[in-house]
């Protein structure tokens, strides 16, 4: 079975879509993003086909919803139901890089939340931090949640600037075996800064096999 990584947030806006999509440059993979919020403008998905220079495949939302909110209260307000049992990993023999929609226990419907699908697929799991206040918290209740849900934790990106006390509280709470890549935070990407960005990833990949 090819190798799939779910990409998962400490909270909403952190930067999961861009590490998605280094995911994917690196890997030249596939994208999967299950549910879709905010659509239109939003459409992950789209913005990925952008900004990578290869000719990626993105596969179809399960669930493609137009108020930007938790999928739960988006797909209610359309008279939509959630089905957890016809969401399924796509049909692809090659790495595939999935893409939660906010954090871990983002609801789907009544029943199943973002890290309920993590389960599902048994992927391993690539968890994006940002710096913000609140950020130590939220992370290290991710931490604690993946790790007491045995969901494997394969990366831990820092995305942004860190003061280094921030950046030691959360590291010093993460498993030893995990890998850890730092990246500053780039504003309005395009094709070009957006190779720039991937310079600084694929460096920081180097000192790791994934």
């Amino acid at each position: 079975m090819p190798k799939h990584y779910f990409v998962t947030g400490i909270s909403t806006g952190v930067g999961k879509t861009v590490i998605s999509a280094l995911f994917c440059e690196h890997f030249k993979a596939d994208y999967f993003k299950p549910v879709q919020t905010g659509y239109p403008p939003d459409r992950d998905s789209e913005w990925i086909k952008q900004i990578v220079s290869y000719n990626i495949i993105t596969h179809p939302e399960n669930y493609l919803l137009k108020l930007p909110a938790s999928p739960h209260l988006a797909a209610q307000r359309e008279n939509v139901v959630i089905d957890f049992n016809k969401i399924h990993l796509p049909d692809t023999s090659n790495t595939l890089i999935l893409e939660g929609a906010g954090g871990l226990l983002v609801p789907l419907n009544e029943q199943f939340y973002i890290a309920d699908l993590i389960k599902k697929f048994q992927s391993e799991c690539i968890l994006v931090v940002s710096n913000y206040l609140g950020c130590i918290n939220h992370s290290l209740l991710s931490l604690y949640y993946l790790y007491n849900e045995n969901i494997p934790v394969k990366c831990v990106v820092f995305n942004g600037n860190f003061e280094e006390e921030v950046k030691h509280a959360i590291l010093n709470k993460i498993k030893k075996s995990t890998i850890i890549i730092r990246i500053p935070r780039f504003e309005n990407l395009d094709r070009s800064t957006f190779q720039q960005l991937f310079s600084i990833f694929k460096n920081e990949m180097s000192r790791y096999e994934l």
